[in-house]
């Protein structure tokens, strides 16, 4: 960031919110029992194992190999098989994680925390405070989240979505947090 502000991108901070709201296996994919409950997540139904073969992550005999423990996936595998498995998690939970931002048309409130100015000269910083807003419209955000497309869900959220804020909304592209819950 520019004169040393830290923040990331809003759109960043809601696809890390959305995440946290969808849930999912805690233990990391490098400890055998989160290996094991997310390849057991994958070949659960036919269209997780379809989208685990999607990414080129299995066949059928590494598969056999990997539930009995016989092999063990490389590191790259590893992110690849979590990388699937949020995926799939993501498709599984839209639905409903969509139905609960929306509320009937009532939205959920967001709460948005600005660049964290802390290291930036005195005579440099803005005034930018923490702003709540409704949002109604999560359709399209949940939809680009649950695609994993993150330029859909980028311009969803500062073209739709931030304006709302006003005149100012060009100060909270940046933030060190965004929170909501549903």
């Amino acid at each position: 960031m520019e004169f040393g502000a830290r923040g990331i991108k809003g759109s960043d901070a809601v696809i890390r919110q959305l995440d946290d709201l969808a849930g999912g296996i805690v233990t990391p994919v490098t400890a055998k029992r989160g290996l094991m409950a997310r390849l057991h997540c994958l070949t659960k139904t036919d269209h997780s194992l379809a989208a685990a073969k999607d990414v080129g992550l299995v066949t059928d005999r590494t598969l056999q190999a990997r539930l009995e423990g016989t092999r063990r996936p490389s590191k790259a595998n590893l992110e690849r098989i979590d990388a699937a498995y949020r995926t799939v998690r993501r498709r599984n939970v839209a639905r409903h994680l969509l139905a609960r931002l929306n509320r009937d048309g009532r939205g959920t409130r967001a709460e948005i925390h600005p660049l964290n100015q802390s290291q930036v000269a005195r005579p440099l910083q803005r005034v930018v405070e923490y702003r709540t807003m409704n949002v109604r419209r999560w359709d399209r955000i949940v939809e680009a989240w649950a695609a994993g497309d993150l330029q859909g869900l980028d311009d969803e959220w500062t073209t739709d979505v931030l304006p709302d804020l006003g005149s100012q909304w060009g100060q909270y592209e940046y933030v060190t947090n965004i929170g909501f819950a549903a």
